[in-house]
């Protein structure tokens, strides 16, 4: 989901703390709710909206249930990719972008945003717009608000959504989505909507529920606010030569190409920007040269397993071919490893992020820093065999 699960990911990712209350009954519920008005009152939500909104609407167990699993952070890169990049999607993909090529030009022309990179978020948030959630937008933040203790997070969501409904964009038994609020074929949250949302078809309304236009548009906008820049690709799959110094791992393509580097569909790569070796399931496994575009995808959801996703399935879309090389099969790191991974590196003073056990670009270079400093090959892979090493170290 872009900003949908993104501000909700983003906020998991970041180590921020979810406290969940016990159940609610419907009078402390209520409490909370007009407790809201002020704030509701402060945005110029009017009376007979906010009580609209909230009328009959009670705590969603299963929100609160959903809360934790989070498939792009729980499972290995590989699977995630699997499920995401599968041969149907790609082929629906690929017939949406022949069907709908003149708008995506014109998209791209306005945000400088790929067709298939489109394609390719609105395919994984929303199943090319059949899958964009059936809860009631409301009731889910409002849920995720009142069971959270700490941070405004959900609540400045909730107070977004209000904001939404006073402006008649959306009718409210329309305004559904996800369990975490994220809303319409592109699952943005209500923030996300009010920043980046577009009105693309020109019928006066910035509708990501039923304008296929407007969603696109809309993800184009949002990747540009987050810094895509159109002269880049997100990345480019490749493979490395025999002996390539993983330690030199961020440079500008021409000098990756003249290491050696090919793209894996034997193009040539771009002959300007700069790029950043990623391996995502460490030396041996498939290879890319990620750009700043990657960091873009990256502020839609911060998973490095979503980013990927997208960016091998908008590559799909375009023709581009499956990864060759294999996944690795050996023993990985669960969240309480990374987080040991995590507190070991900062104790040596590679690492400076939060210790919330995922693996992100900062315990990437961090790992890559203690391979490089340890004589390791510096793949930036966090393993088993890696955090013993950095145990036996002490």
């Amino acid at each position: 989901m872009p900003q949908t699960r993104f501000v909700l990911r983003a906020a998991l990712a970041l180590g921020a703390v979810l406290v969940l209350a016990a159940p609610v009954g419907a009078g402390d519920f209520r409490a909370f709710v007009e407790e809201l008005w002020p704030a509701a009152q402060a945005r110029k939500v009017s009376r007979a909206t906010f009580d609209a909104a909230f009328r009959g609407i009670t705590p969603d167990p299963a929100v609160l249930a959903r809360l934790r699993r989070q498939g792009e952070f729980g499972r290995p890169v590989w699977e995630y990719l699997t499920g995401a990049v599968s041969a149907g999607r790609i082929a629906r993909g690929r017939a949406e972008a022949a069907r709908r090529a003149g708008t995506l030009q014109a998209i791209e022309a306005a945000y400088g945003v790929p067709g298939p990179v489109l394609l390719a978020f609105w395919g994984i948030e929303s199943d090319f717009g059949a899958s964009a959630g059936t809860v009631p937008v409301i009731r889910a933040l409002a849920t995720l608000a009142e069971a959270r203790h700490r941070g405004e997070l959900f609540r400045d969501e909730l107070l977004a959504a209000l904001e939404i409904l006073e402006h008649h964009d959306v009718a409210p038994e329309r305004m559904r989505g996800s369990w975490a609020g994220a809303m319409g074929q592109t699952q943005f949250l209500p923030s996300a909507y009010q920043r980046a949302a577009v009105d693309f078809d020109g019928d006066g309304r910035r509708d990501i529920w039923d304008s296929v236009p407007d969603a696109l548009a809309s993800i184009a906008s949002f990747l540009k606010q987050a810094g895509w820049r159109r002269d880049l690709p997100w990345g480019v799959a490749v493979t490395l030569p025999a002996d390539f110094d993983l330690a030199r791992y961020r440079a500008p393509f021409a000098d990756f190409a003249r290491r050696g580097v090919r793209a894996l569909d034997g193009a040539a790569l771009p002959e300007a920007g700069e790029a950043s070796l990623f391996l995502p399931g460490g030396a041996g496994g498939p290879a890319f040269l990620i750009t700043a575009n990657f960091e873009a995808i990256r502020a839609y959801n911060t998973s490095d397993a979503y980013a990927l996703a997208v960016g091998h399935f908008s590559d799909r879309i375009a023709g581009g071919p499956a990864l060759a090389a294999p996944w690795p099969t050996g023993p990985r790191l669960d969240q309480a490893g990374l987080t040991a991974l995590q507190r070991g590196l900062s104790a040596k003073t590679f690492y400076d992020g939060p210790f919330d056990g995922r693996a992100g670009p900062k315990l990437r270079e961090a790992v890559r820093r203690y391979q490089i400093a340890a004589g390791l090959p510096a793949d930036g892979y966090a393993t088993p065999a890696l955090l013993e090493h950095l145990r036996a170290a002490r």
